[in-house]
């Protein structure tokens, strides 16, 4: 019922625009990045919507509320219709804020929505990482894994070898085309170190007993909490499925990936 959304980070790769907004806030054509993730999350089943986020992140906040100045400029008008989609949203989801003071990576960053999400499996989604399932969503795919596995899920997807030092990269036992148990996660390997090209992408369906792992995992790369550790603990005892996904994954945490995924939703 419930998903995280991680926003606390800073968006330097798109400087000077994310100077005075969040990164998540960059449209793709109409509708800001966070948008599209929640979207996904509500497609999901996923009502409760919860946020990390950190100084001069107010915009998020402000998105996902309602502007009865701007609604009572454009009541009436042709305009009025542009705001379906978000009133969609803040009509049947909740939201939840908490602050990560610190930026001490993404392991971190989970760690402090355990207030905000209690006992109880959930959701993460990156926004940067813009995902357009087939035919479902990647988040309404991967519950389908989760009821099934009961445990743990992550979605992967094959990238070059030359890249995988910018992920998270498992190794595991081949269960069908769709599905592996993990075996083995790392972070940020050299190419030579890589298990394999399989990498993990902004999308996790986590149960609760992460936090507890998170509070005990020393920080690793970059001198920075990681999932992919406290993920690693869990895999060791067979409970991490990953998933690869039906759909197309644009990372828009670049300029390159963000351009191509505003293509894309412009011809699609």
């Amino acid at each position: 019922m419930k998903c995280l959304f991680p926003v606390a980070g800073y968006g330097t790769r798109f400087l000077p625009a994310t100077k005075a907004q969040p990164k998540e806030m960059l449209p793709i054509l109409t509708k800001p990045l966070i948008q599209y993730g929640v979207e996904e999350a509500l497609e999901a089943g996923m009502k409760n919507i919860a946020f990390v986020t950190g100084r001069g992140k107010r915009a998020i906040e402000d998105h996902f509320d309602v502007t009865y100045e701007l609604e009572d400029q454009i009541s009436g008008t042709s305009k009025e219709g542009q705001l379906d989609s978000i009133r969609e949203l803040i009509d049947q989801c909740t939201f939840s804020y908490t602050r990560q003071t610190h930026m001490r990576g993404l392991g971190d960053a989970i760690l402090t929505g355990e207030t905000l999400i209690g006992d109880q499996p959930f959701g993460v989604i990156l926004a940067d990482d813009l995902c357009v399932g087939e035919p479902d969503g990647v988040m309404l795919q991967m519950v389908r894994v989760y009821e099934k596995y009961r445990c743990s899920v992550v979605a992967v997807e094959e990238v070059p070898v030359a890249e995988v030092d910018k992920y998270g990269i498992i190794s595991g036992l081949q269960l069908d085309a769709h599905h592996i148990r993990v075996e083995r996660m790392v972070e940020k390997p050299a190419p030579q170190d890589a298990p394999s090209n399989l990498a993990v992408i902004g999308r996790y369906i986590l149960t609760p007993d992460i936090f507890e792992i998170l509070r005990n995992t020393l920080p690793g790369k970059n001198g920075e909490v990681q999932l992919t550790d406290a993920l690693q603990t869990q895999a060791k005892e067979g409970r991490v499925i990953a998933y690869r996904f039906k759909g197309r994954r644009f990372d828009c945490g670049n300029v390159e990936g963000f351009v191509a995924a505003t293509n894309f939703f412009f011809n699609p």
